[in-house]
């Protein structure tokens, strides 16, 4: 038919040549001298709502008209009908852009993969394919399993190569064939790439009816397309074959669990969707959705069907990831563990496991006070009291005494606390013990006697008390009873001698009197009037005139 075509016409006959864009190539048709031109060509459009190359239809370019026109006068003068107006002629684009600027670059991967070429952007092509059209591509086909983390083609890589579909449903169609599905997986990727076949509802498996029972001249055709894509793809014709299990092989990004109001979906790649509640398919928990239009949040969907979770799982079960996550539980005070399945950014189930034990519980217990902080754990007034006296020390001496800081202790609980975890998930079962070990196990080997000389825990006063010292703030305070300082000259001090304490002088009652770290000053200075306001609210108690020469006591007066 093509010689024909090409063949001159006999002598005293006109022959009409409907030609598609080869007429804008070099090959010449003899005794050619009237052209007419439509302004229309059908070119490759790559669509990534669909992942799907479709020929559409669009205006021709200056260059592409110029070049019909052109066959008219090859071989004698001729002229060129166009089918639009004149003024038209320059809203037309200059020039077609090159195909592989804007084109789905699977097909061109694949085929290097093929032929041992990890990365094609390496070619001295004229035009150099996009980098991120590259990116996506090579992309999708590890997705697909067409080529290996290595650039290098597969076994599914090369099935997919022989079929003359888009890699998507090339995947599809492969992987139909070896459950003997694949004519019902050519007739799913006949309606996908031409549009129109089957109508326009978007559940597929409608379609897919409608097709069947459609004898127009455009279906024989496109069934006669699928059959020989079937063959292609190595034969198989099971009826019993679902549009929605087919379709897990060609968008396993696009499976889609229902959310919220009816029709409203998650896709497995974040995005949301949304179907009319009035579709057939709007009631389905799953679906696979091969075609949406608009934006990541609310796009529409134009073509889906349904499918399972039992589906789901057996095709797309090396896509499922399962993770296992701590969190804290604040009523119980203890961690809590979790088994998730995902697809993607679809939760397909989760159960609670037993609680953690040994090095594993220990190790949650870590991860939930560094993200937490410190005071998820049982703090008892030794441990509480003993950090701030290294605390106190490491401000004032630094080295060698420790950083207890919040931020030091917590960039280094695996040193100082995983050691003492007693292997409990529960923090009330680890108990309050452990942190005042941890702590005490931070003092300096050799130490010990040292630092309690500089930083005692209590202070012997002349009543004979043994009272608390605070070193909470930023100097250590005693909260003492003025009574008990009695006969005391010289002002108490700790760190052998070289730091006085700040004393926060009480009544009888234990309220505030004064604060002071000058004893002797307030002898002779404030005393006198704490002295007169004092002696007649707490007369059972001693308030001397010369406080620095009376005796100590922890007691009222006694009676006589």
């Amino acid at each position: 038919a093509q010689d024909a075509a090409i063949r001159p016409a006999p002598a005293g006959r006109r022959k009409v040549v409907l030609a598609t864009a080869i007429a804008e190539t070099s090959i010449t048709i003899e005794d050619v001298r009237i052209v007419i031109d439509s302004g229309l060509a059908r070119l490759p459009r790559y669509e990534p709502a669909s992942g799907i190359t479709r020929l559409e239809t669009v205006r021709v370019s200056r260059a592409s008209a110029d070049q019909r026109a052109g066959r008219a006068g090859r071989t004698q003068p001729g002229i060129a009908i166009r089918l639009w107006r004149a003024e038209q002629t320059a809203a037309l684009p200059a020039f077609t852009p090159p195909e592989i600027l804007q084109a789905d670059l699977t097909g061109l991967v694949l085929d290097c993969a093929a032929f041992g070429i990890a990365d094609p952007a390496g070619l001295a092509f004229l035009d150099a394919p996009p980098a991120p059209a590259l990116a996506e591509a090579r992309a999708l086909l590890t997705s697909l399993h067409a080529i290996d983390a290595d650039g290098r083609i597969t076994e599914a890589g090369t099935a997919m190569r022989k079929l003359a579909l888009p890699a998507r449903l090339a995947h599809m169609a492969a992987e139909a064939a070896k459950a003997d599905m694949a004519y019902q997986a050519a007739e799913l990727a006949v309606l996908l790439t031409e549009r129109g076949l089957g109508g326009n509802d978007p559940d597929l498996e409608h379609r897919v009816t409608r097709f069947r029972s459609d004898r127009s001249p455009r279906a024989r055709a496109a069934k006669g397309l699928a059959e020989r894509l079937a063959r292609a793809a190595g034969g198989g014709n099971n009826p019993s074959a679902g549009s929605g299990e087919l379709l897990l092989h060609a968008w396993p990004d696009r499976v889609a669990r229902a959310r919220g109001a009816v029709g409203h979906y998650v896709l497995a790649n974040g995005r949301g969707a949304m179907l009319n509640e009035t579709s057939a398919l709007a009631r389905q928990e799953w679906l696979v959705v091969a075609d949406l239009q608009g934006g990541a949040k609310n796009a529409r969907i134009t073509a889906a069907a349904a499918t399972s979770e039992d589906e789901i799982r057996l095709a797309l079960g090396d896509q499922i990831e399962s993770t296992t996550t701590t969190s804290y539980d604040p009523q119980a005070r203890a961690v809590r563990t979790r088994q998730t399945e995902r697809l993607g950014a679809i939760t397909l189930g989760e159960r609670p496991l037993p609680a953690p034990s040994g090095e594993e519980a220990n190790a949650a217990i870590v991860d939930l006070l560094r993200e937490n902080g410190l005071d998820l754990l049982d703090w008892s007034k030794e441990a509480a009291t003993l950090r701030a006296r290294l605390g106190w020390l490491y401000r004032g001496l630094g080295a060698p005494w420790p950083d207890v800081s919040d931020e030091a202790l917590i960039s280094a609980l695996d040193k100082w606390l995983a050691p003492f975890l007693p292997g409990e998930a529960s923090f009330a079962r680890i108990g309050s013990k452990v942190a005042e070990q941890a702590l005490a196990a931070l003092i300096p080997a050799g130490e010990q006697n040292r630092f309690a000389q500089l930083a005692p825990t209590h202070y012997d006063a002349p009543s004979g008390s043994r009272l608390p010292i605070n070193y909470e703030g930023e100097q250590p305070v005693l909260a003492i009873r003025v009574q008990e300082l009695f006969g005391l000259e010289k002002h108490p001090a700790i760190a052998n001698g070289t730091v006085p304490l700040t004393l926060e002088l009480l009544s009888p009652a234990h309220r505030p009197l004064q604060t002071t770290r000058d004893l002797p000053g307030f002898w002779v200075g404030s005393w006198k009037d704490v002295r007169a306001e004092m002696r007649g609210r707490y007369p059972k108690h001693e308030w001397p005139e010369d406080p620095a020469n009376a005796q100590a006591t922890s007691r009222a007066k006694q009676r006589k």
